[in-house]
């Protein structure tokens, strides 16, 4: 949890005394209560390092292909979604099968297209995907690798299984001897 940036200093009998920015060290007599922190005043936005790449060439206002309006930014990446310019950005913002769950993301996103620093309010997080190991130890590769062929085999490294977007996904291929498992894609 994150520190309060400021309090509200009240007396036993609930008068309120006085507002401090960070400060909880008052004398015992009064009560320090936290109005707010940080993370509440700007909340950040989780992005992958993939999404946030795509996300920059819209933020930056300064470019020849500057976008001064969202409804601009946002036809470009749904009218591009194949094109691989943008199939990150799409996915995040039109990508979902529930339409709440689109609209989150699209207020998220013209959230962030209206500050004037928006980077700093991004923090990036590894791109999550869903794999299928072997639950048994010491068996050799333990991610399932599918080729195009419909072969399967085990494979060490995950760089080389098979990524599912979905658990759902993933699950489908298990068996007794497996289990589904969200991991990071990147390489650390």
């Amino acid at each position: 949890m994150t520190k309060p940036v400021a309090y509200m200093w009240k007396t036993e009998r609930g008068t309120i005394v006085g507002f401090e920015p960070n400060d909880d060290n008052h004398s015992g007599v009064h009560l320090a209560l936290p109005l707010y922190t940080a993370e509440q005043l700007h909340p950040r936005v989780k992005m992958t390092q993939a999404e946030f790449d795509e996300t920059v060439v819209f933020l930056d206002r300064s470019g020849d292909r500057a976008f001064g309006r969202l409804y601009e930014v946002l036809t470009v990446i749904k009218e591009n979604p194949g094109d691989g310019r943008y199939y990150n950005l799409y996915r995040r913002l039109f990508g979902n099968a529930d339409d709440v769950i689109d609209s989150e993301k699209q207020y998220e996103f013209a959230t962030l297209f209206m500050l004037k620093n928006p980077e700093e309010t991004i923090e990036i997080v590894p791109d999550m995907k869903w794999f299928v190991r072997r639950i048994l130890p010491n068996a050799g590769g333990n991610m399932l690798y599918c080729n195009g062929e419909g072969e399967l085999t085990y494979n060490y490294n995950k760089e080389y299984a098979t990524q599912f977007d979905t658990k759902e996904e993933a699950e489908l291929w298990t068996n007794p001897l497996t289990e589904a498992v969200q991991l990071p894609v990147e390489v650390e």
